[in-house]
């Protein structure tokens, strides 16, 4: 992976304590890439998995703390949007932490003048699911899927195959689950919209997407459990979803082209 300078990066649903967290790709990537600012959107450090007997804290997870820390001392600015899965730090919402701000929400501004919305999305759950029983039993099964697809894939290394993801192949042969993501999405976009922004960023759902929906700008920085991706906004303005690749040879995959300075431009416009 080639060094590379942005003006922003966006992650979240990193899950920190949990065995199946990619971190070694994690660190990679913030090694690689300099930003301005670092937004964390969330589920950072997975401490519902580190309350239990199935986290694991490792050097190499507390590697990414300390890469993160290190670049917030050396000059770039680090916004932390405590997720669901991290809540206690909400505690400390509107305060710093060392030298990392943290917010409930922030609005971040583009170099083109749009507002996004910043936001974890958790928030919108209570709508979308059916009954604390689901919830979990949703919460057990994705996890041992993705637990699945990790020795899933230890297998398939050994004998020279590409890395293949269990848990995507199912949510796109799953009705319900694209009925859920259509759902919060249409949530987070009316939400945001309410709030008086161009666009939202946000996480949660563990599926990166960027698009714009009449007008409206709609990402989500994916996670670091299964995809490895991470949302980037480049100098002139323009945001890019990039998949960080299970080979290091490979150059990161664009999973979505970046919307140009002149797409920008004309959706900041159309909002005004």
């Amino acid at each position: 992976m080639t060094n590379r300078s942005v003006r922003a990066v966006f992650i979240s649903d990193i899950h920190l304590a949990n065995p199946n967290s990619q971190v070694t790709l994690l660190e990679e990537f913030l090694r690689t890439t300099e930003m301005e600012t670092l937004y964390l959107l969330g589920d950072i450090v997975d401490l519902w998995k580190l309350s239990t007997r199935k986290g694991r804290w490792s050097r190499e997870h507390e590697a990414i703390l300390k890469l993160i820390l290190a670049k917030a001392h050396n000059g770039t600015k680090v916004v932390y949007v405590p997720g669901n899965h991290d809540p206690f730090f909400r505690h400390f919402a509107d305060t710093t932490l060392g030298p990392i701000s943290v917010e409930h929400e922030a609005i971040h501004t583009a170099a083109t003048g749009e507002r996004y919305l910043l936001l974890h999305g958790d928030r919108f759950d209570e709508d979308i699911y059916c009954g604390h029983f689901w919830w979990h039993l949703g919460e057990w099964a994705y996890e041992s899927i993705v637990t699945l697809n990790r020795h899933l894939n230890r297998v398939r290394a050994l004998f020279g195959r590409p890395y293949w993801s269990l848990p995507g192949a199912l949510k796109v042969r799953s009705k319900k689950a694209r009925a859920y993501i259509e759902s919060f999405e249409t949530k987070v976009i009316d939400y945001a919209r309410s709030q008086g922004v161009q666009g939202v960023i946000c996480g949660h759902i563990h599926q990166g997407t960027l698009r714009i929906s009449e007008g409206f700008v709609y990402a989500n920085d994916g996670d670091w459990i299964e995809s490895c991706t991470a949302l980037l906004e480049h100098q002139d303005g323009s945001l890019e979803l990039l998949q960080v690749p299970h080979a290091a040879t490979q150059p990161g995959m664009r999973l979505h082209p970046a919307m140009s300075p002149k797409q920008a431009t004309a959706l900041h416009s159309q909002a005004h």
